[in-house]
């Protein structure tokens, strides 16, 4: 696991040859009980590092598309799941709980559901208003900016417009943890604020 930018907060990556980026996943480590989002699987050392960090009393994940190694990990630490609201009656696992635009699973996180993006209701998530967890809608294929999934991705594309412009108006963002591609670790409503402008 990576160590981020503070000290509450480690990453995992594999790297999708197919796309030239990285696939990532986040744990926040929490005195009340860590969580997981989007998991990959997780590598013997990796394990081992969460365990010393307690374990995972929460997974979420942000769309269908990012299930990953989420029902494996629940299984062997005991975390509940929690998934979009959106996709509830397609979702293909079992979840223990649906998260929609407004909710606060635990103190300091705040969900945002997105819309037009390939999944209903994909998540985004803000922790203690400063730093975004994206799942799919937005990306960083290249170091330093961010972008959104292609128009043939998208479902509805001004309604995913809508979702990004929506996100860079929070003034208070300074990192933007991506699901795909690079993490942009200084100035985060600036690069959105610039992402917005694009589109």
């Amino acid at each position: 696991m990576k160590s981020l930018h503070r000290p509450d907060m480690y990453a995992w990556s594999i790297f999708d040859r197919d796309r030239n980026m990285d696939f990532n996943s986040f744990v926040w480590i929490r005195p009340k009980g860590n969580i997981l989002i989007d998991p990959l699987a997780l590598s013997n050392y990796d394990f081992d590092r969460l365990n010393s960090f307690g374990g995972a009393a929460w997974i979420i994940i942000t769309n269908s598309d990012h299930i990953r190694a989420a029902k494996g990990i629940a299984h062997i630490t005991g975390a509940k799941i929690a998934a979009p609201l959106g996709e509830k009656e397609t979702f293909p696992i079992a979840c223990d709980c649906w998260l929609m635009d407004g909710d606060e699973l635990v103190s300091g996180l705040q969900v945002f559901a997105l819309s037009g993006s390939k999944t209903l209701g994909e998540l985004t998530l803000l922790i203690e208003g400063k730093t975004l967890i994206t799942g799919d809608l937005i990306r960083a294929p290249k170091a330093g900016s961010l972008t959104i999934l292609p128009d043939n991705k998208l479902s509805h594309k001004a309604d995913a417009i809508a979702s990004v412009r929506r996100i860079a108006a929070i003034d208070s963002i300074e990192t933007v943890l991506v699901g795909d591609g690079w993490s942009i670790f200084r100035n985060g409503s600036d690069r959105l604020k610039e992402l917005a402008a694009t589109l």
